[in-house]
């Protein structure tokens, strides 16, 4: 195991654990915190504690760093906003690096990141359960390590005394249910599976999704000579990418120094009937809440147009409503039309993981939501913290994840001195014993 960990029995005060409860699976005491997830937000809480020079051990089910970018985007993806708010803590992107950096060059960042950090997870190890034992002060995080070929799985239990949860908003795809879609017959792919249109060529395509990933992917399938309709369930908020040359989340971020929320909804709204017109037009209706203001509330991303609104224009891609079912190589919609398609992509969207294994109810909902809002919502009670869940992108989780390492670094020392005072003590009272 890594150095940053040491036999359960270690600390004095473990001493007196009932061996029949804490030794039925391999302990390891944490001498730090153990940070679940190895993605951005896990290797930002990483790098902020290594230059503490506080240990910690990060769990990752994948065997990789940022599994979600490496095996579940597409091709053509790049970073929606311009690089400089994408960046981690103390290392920003490389100067030859576009504004919008794409899919292999953010890759390329974040295995640099973490070379640069000295950052090294333990990868095939999935979290099955992590629990707080109000008894002992304690976290009780249980795993699965995956073995090699033939050597099976083994049970892993790391006691500690903090606890960060990383593992994202975005850790399970959603698949929604839909009547009759077991005998569609064709492909169905959800979009963590998609990688580029290039196998739909001629084919009859429907993307159920109107967020950033169903028009980016009803774009490619245009570009790749497929023939996508893209369902549209509830209203969205298109906006331009860039306005006079600037990035619309740029300008935002600067209106948001000096003016509130609503009144820069109003402006970006107004921006986007200029620069892209009516989209309701084209069956795109807008929220009726300011996309800013939806955001905050309901987590709500609002599209970035990359071409996919001129695609529309021109009838490339079609935007129809709801789905009411599906049959043998066809979907009737909710307004009686029905299509004939080859197949589906599901741009439905991801949700967290959090509930199926975090025992506790108070810093969590039941979908995995942070219960407090941005920006208090990183700290929990008894060592427990969240990086990565603010709704508010990579910024936003560097954020706290910088909130996150300063208040563990400063614990943790806490806990070294007095640890080392009580060693200091113990050591006196048997000289004085002599």
């Amino acid at each position: 195991m890594p150095n940053n960990s040491t036999c359960l029995n270690t600390p004095d005060m473990l001493q007196s654990l009932d061996h029949g409860t804490f030794f039925s699976r391999r302990c390891i005491w944490v001498n730090g915190p153990v940070i679940v997830g190895a993605g951005p937000s896990g290797l930002a809480v990483g790098a902020g504690l290594k230059q503490q020079g506080v240990p910690f051990i990060i769990l990752e089910r994948a065997n990789c760093i940022a599994s979600l970018w490496q095996n579940r985007t597409y091709d053509r993806l790049k970073l929606h906003l311009p690089k400089q708010f994408c960046q981690l803590p103390d290392f920003p992107f490389p100067e030859d690096f576009p504004e919008y950096p794409t899919k292999h060059q953010f890759i390329t960042y974040l295995d640099s990141y973490a070379r640069h950090f000295d950052i090294s997870p333990n990868f095939n190890e999935t979290v099955q359960s992590a629990k707080y034992d109000e008894t002992f002060g304690l976290w009780r995080v249980r795993t699965v390590l995956a073995g090699g070929p033939g050597l099976g799985q083994l049970e892993v239990e790391y006691i500690c005394r903090w606890l960060v949860v990383a593992s994202g908003e975005n850790a399970e795809k959603v698949v929604p249910e839909f009547e009759g879609l077991e005998s569609f017959g064709g492909d169905v792919t959800h979009a963590c599976d998609y990688k580029s249109g290039e196998n739909f060529r001629g084919k009859r395509v429907l993307v159920v999704g109107c967020g950033n990933s169903g028009m980016e992917v009803s774009l490619d399938l245009c570009n790749h000579n497929a023939r996508p309709s893209m369902v549209v369930r509830s209203s969205v908020h298109v906006l331009p990418k860039e306005v006079l040359g600037k990035s619309t989340f740029e300008l935002a971020v600067f209106m948001m120094k000096w003016l509130p929320l609503w009144l820069i909804d109003k402006i970006l709204m107004f921006l986007a009937w200029l620069i892209l017109g009516n989209v309701e037009k084209y069956g795109l209706k807008r929220p009726k809440i300011g996309p800013l203001q939806l955001k905050n509330a309901a987590g709500k991303t609002p599209v970035l147009d990359i071409g996919a609104l001129s695609k529309i224009r021109s009838g490339q891609i079609k935007v129809v409503v709801g789905i009411k079912k599906f049959s043998s190589g066809r979907v009737e919609l909710l307004d009686g039309e029905v299509l004939d398609i080859d197949s589906v992509v599901l741009a439905t969207g991801y949700r967290s993981n959090v509930p199926s294994w975090l025992k506790e109810n108070e810093f969590f909902s039941e979908d995995g939501i942070l219960k407090n809002p941005f920006p208090n919502g990183w700290k929990g009670r008894a060592g427990l913290y969240a990086v990565g869940f603010t709704r508010k992108g990579l910024s936003g989780a560097s954020l706290d994840a910088i909130s996150v390492a300063h208040d563990i670094g400063r614990s943790w020392k806490e806990d070294m001195k007095q640890r080392k005072h009580s060693v200091t003590a113990r050591h006196r009272r048997c000289i004085s014993h002599f």
